[in-house]
C-alpha cells in the first residue's frame, strides 16, 4: 500500500490539479486509488471521485475528533493501493496557531510523508531555502519529495534541480510545466464542480497525461510505501426503523453533498431519490426533501424557466412536507434571486429575497446552538453547539420580523449575524452546512423527523399538519 499527502507552501499552487491527474493516472495504470481532502470542500472531491470511479472522502479536524479521522481514513483507505490525501491551503496552515489542525498535523496523525508542491514561479536559487525552512519547521513532518508546478520552461526547470540537488536532500519527483489548456476554469467559490464542466473526463485525462510525462510515479510509489496494514474498523449498523423516501435535489445547479452524509441518510433509513432542477417537471413520490448547495445563481434563469418544478415543491413544502436545504438551497427556495443585475423568481417558499455580492458575507468555521424552535426536535446530547462551515457570496432581505429560526450563531455569520436555520412550516433552512460527524448527527435526525411526519401523515389520511 502506498500512502501520502500532497501539500503545498500556499494555496492556487497547482496541487489539486496535480492530485487530480495523480489519482486518474495511477488508476490507468492499474491501481485502486482512494482519495481524501483535507478540509470543508465540495468542489475538489467532485473532481477526485470522477478521476478514480470512488468517493472521495472529507478530513476536517474542526468537524471530527482525532479519532475519528484515524477511522474514516482507516475505513475507506483499508481496500485501496494509493492513499491519496490532498491537503488544503499551505502544509503548516490552520486555524490554530499551534497548528493543531494544520495539514502537517494531519499527516502526523495518520503517519503521511508529504509530497510538497511549490509554485516556481518566480524562483530559482530561493528554493532551497524554502524547502530547507519546510524541513526544520516541524522536524516530525516528513517531506518525501517535491513537485516543481507552473514553471517556465526547460531552463527554469534545470536552475530549480540544481539549486535543490545542492543545497538539499530532497529528491525532485516531478517538474510540471505551466499549461492553460490544463487549468481548470475558477469562480468565486473555487474551481468549477466536474458537474458542471461538460468535458470533465477529457480534462482529467489530459491532467494524467501531463503527470505521466512529468512525475517520476515510480520513484514517487517507492518513497510512499508502507507496509503497516490499516486497522480494522467495524461498520456502523444501519437503522432498523421503517424507510422513508427522500428527494435529494443533484444536478449542475446543486452538487454539494458529502458522500458520508448520503450514507449516513441511508443507514437512518432513508431511500434517496435523486431529482433534477432544472429539467424534471414533477418532485418524485418522496416523503421528504433535501436542497444542498451549489451555484443556483450561474443557472438561475433556467431554474426559473422550470416553473412546474418549483411550483411542486412550492406545494409540498406549504403542505407540511419536511425539508432541509443549505446555501444554495436556501437561495432557492427564497422568493427571488438577484446578481449582476438581473433578478429571477425562484420558488417562494421562503419570504425573502436573496441578492449576491461581490464579497463574502459568511466564511469559515461556524458554531450553532439549537433553538426550541429546531423543527426536528430532540436534540439531547446535541443541544450544545454544533459545528459547522459556511462559504456564501449572497444574503437574504426582507424577511418578516417575526420569522423563526433554528439556531442562534455563536460563532460565524448565517442569516444576519445572530441568527441562522430559517423555518417555514417542516422547512429547515441554512447558510450553515452541517455534515454528518463528530456529535452532529444531522442525517439521523432528519430522517426520524421525516418518518415521524409519515407516520402522522398515514394515521390521518387526507391531513398533512404544518405543525411540529
Amino acid at each position: 500500500m502506498h500512502r501520502f499527502l500532497v501539500s503545498a507552501a500556499h494555496k492556487s499552487s497547482g496541487k489539486t490539479s496535480l492530485s487530480i491527474g495523480l489519482a486518474a493516472e495511477l488508476c490507468r495504470r492499474g491501481l485502486s486509488v482512494q482519495t481524501f481532502k483535507k478540509g470543508p470542500d465540495y468542489i475538489d472531491p467532485m473532481w477526485h471521485s470522477a478521476a478514480t470511479g470512488r468517493s472521495c472522502r472529507n478530513l476536517d479536524f474542526n468537524l471530527s475528533t482525532p479519532e475519528q479521522l484515524r477511522i474514516e481514513f482507516a475505513r475507506h483507505g483499508a481496500h485501496a493501493n494509493v492513499c491519496l490525501v490532498e491537503g488544503n491551503h499551505g502544509l503548516h496552515d490552520g486555524v490554530d496557531l499551534d497548528g493543531a489542525d494544520s495539514n502537517a498535523a494531519l499527516a502526523r496523525l495518520l503517519d503521511l510523508p508529504v509530497v510538497l508542491v511549490l509554485d516556481a514561479r518566480g524562483m530559482t536559487r530561493g528554493v532551497a531555502p524554502l524547502i530547507l525552512g519546510y524541513q526544520a519547521f516541524e522536524r516530525s513532518i516528513r517531506i518525501a519529495g517535491v513537485i516543481l508546478s507552473r514553471l517556465g520552461g526547460a531552463r527554469h526547470e534545470a536552475k530549480l534541480r540544481a539549486a535543490i540537488g545542492y543545497y538539499t536532500d530532497v529528491p525532485v519527483l516531478g517538474a510540471m510545466q505551466e499549461d492553460p489548456r490544463l487549468a481548470i476554469v475558477e469562480r468565486h467559490l473555487g474551481l468549477m464542480p466536474a458537474n458542471e464542466d461538460g468535458a470533465a473526463q477529457a480534462r482529467i485525462a489530459a491532467l494524467a497525461a501531463a503527470v505521466a510525462r512529468q512525475v517520476d510515479l515510480e520513484r514517487l510509489l517507492a518513497l510512499t510505501v508502507s507496509t503497516a496494514p490499516l486497522p480494522a474498523v467495524l461498520q456502523v449498523a444501519a437503522s432498523s426503523g421503517r424507510r422513508v423516501r427522500i428527494g435529494i435535489a443533484r444536478d449542475r445547479a446543486f452538487g454539494f453533498y458529502y458522500a458520508d452524509d448520503l450514507e449516513a441518510l441511508e443507514r437512518a433509513g432513508a431511500e434517496l431519490l435523486f431529482f433534477d432542477t432544472l429539467r424534471d417537471a414533477r418532485l418524485p413520490q418522496a416523503d421528504g426533501l433535501i436542497i444542498g448547495g451549489g451555484f443556483p445563481e450561474i443557472f438561475m434563469s433556467e431554474l426559473e424557466a422550470n416553473a412546474a418544478l418549483r411550483g411542486e415543491i412550492l406545494t409540498a413544502i406549504e403542505a407540511g412536507m419536511p425539508a432541509y436545504a443549505e446555501c444554495g438551497g436556501l437561495m432557492y427556495l427564497a422568493r427571488s434571486l438577484s446578481w449582476r443585475g438581473d433578478t429571477r423568481r425562484m420558488v417562494g417558499a421562503i419570504a425573502g429575497d436573496v441578492v449576491m455580492h461581490e464579497r463574502p458575507v459568511g466564511r469559515g468555521y461556524v458554531k450553532l446552538a439549537p433553538t426550541d424552535a429546531h423543527p426536528w426536535g430532540g436534540h439531547g446530547a446535541q443541544s450544545a453547539e454544533i459545528p459547522g462551515h459556511e462559504f456564501h457570496y449572497s444574503s437574504i432581505e426582507g424577511l418578516a420580523p417575526d420569522t423563526r429560526f433554528a439556531y442562534r450563531v455563536a460563532r460565524g455569520f448565517g442569516v444576519d449575524g445572530t441568527s441562522e436555520g430559517i423555518i417555514v412550516n417542516n422547512l429547515l433552512a441554512n447558510y450553515a452546512h452541517l455534515r454528518s460527524a463528530g456529535g452532529c448527527d444531522w442525517a439521523g435526525r432528519f430522517v426520524d423527523f421525516v418518518r415521524r411526519r409519515a407516520d402522522a401523515r398515514n394515521a390521518a389520511p387526507g391531513l398533512l399538519s404544518a405543525a411540529h
